[in-house]
């Protein structure tokens, strides 16, 4: 099998786990991960990105909410075109559009925003910090881009215990995480040597 086939198995068997969990169990556990917020040593001012759940996904929202009450700026993923996400800021009673795939985000007249620190989804993650997306790649290009500008954004990965897997096979591609929330709590990543 090769790294496509292989990052595609392993995507579909995390994300049958994730869906099998009880909707009331997900809410639950999503409204105890923003408990967290402290622990993410946000300032006011810091530009935060999160994400509008889709499917089964942890509902950061909460969270997001609560990082507002400690003064951060958030944003908003936005799809441009098939290859590219920016980031738009995200305030109470902007518009809000369709994004496609079940997800909303600010419209055209909202700013555009380079985070310091985001939240990202995925769909498995191993003890490394290796992730699997969900295949389309708009977070790796983003960060890469941000990354070529003189960006280093804190990267924390957003997910469920189950989707834990033993290995994601890496590309050179792959962005490697920082941390990681889930029910258990925030931990970090071993970073690489170098890093």
């Amino acid at each position: 099998m090769n790294h496509r086939e292989l990052k595609k198995a392993l995507r579909v068997e995390a994300l049958a786990r994730r869906d099998g969990l009880e909707p009331q169990w997900r809410i639950e556990a999503s409204i105890s991960m923003a408990r967290a917020a402290d622990r993410l040593a946000t300032t006011p001012g810091m530009v935060v990105s999160g994400f509008w759940p889709m499917r089964s996904e942890v509902d950061v929202r909460p969270l997001m909410a609560a990082l507002a009450d400690r003064g951060v700026r958030l944003c908003l993923p936005a799809i441009i075109d098939k290859q590219t996400i920016v980031f738009r800021e995200l305030k109470r009673g902007g518009e809000m559009i369709d994004m496609g795939f079940g997800t909303w985000g600010p419209g055209p007249d909202a700013p555009e925003l380079t985070p310091e620190l985001m939240l990202v989804p995925l769909a498995a993650f191993d003890a490394r910090g290796h992730r699997i997306g969900y295949g389309a790649g708009y977070y790796d290009r983003a960060i890469e881009r941000m990354q070529a500008n003189g960006h280093t954004p804190r990267l924390v990965a957003i997910a469920f215990d189950c989707q834990e897997v033993d290995e994601v096979p890496e590309q050179p591609h792959d962005v490697q995480l920082g941390e990681i929330l889930t029910e258990s709590g925030l931990r970090a990543f071993p970073q690489p040597l170098g890093a």
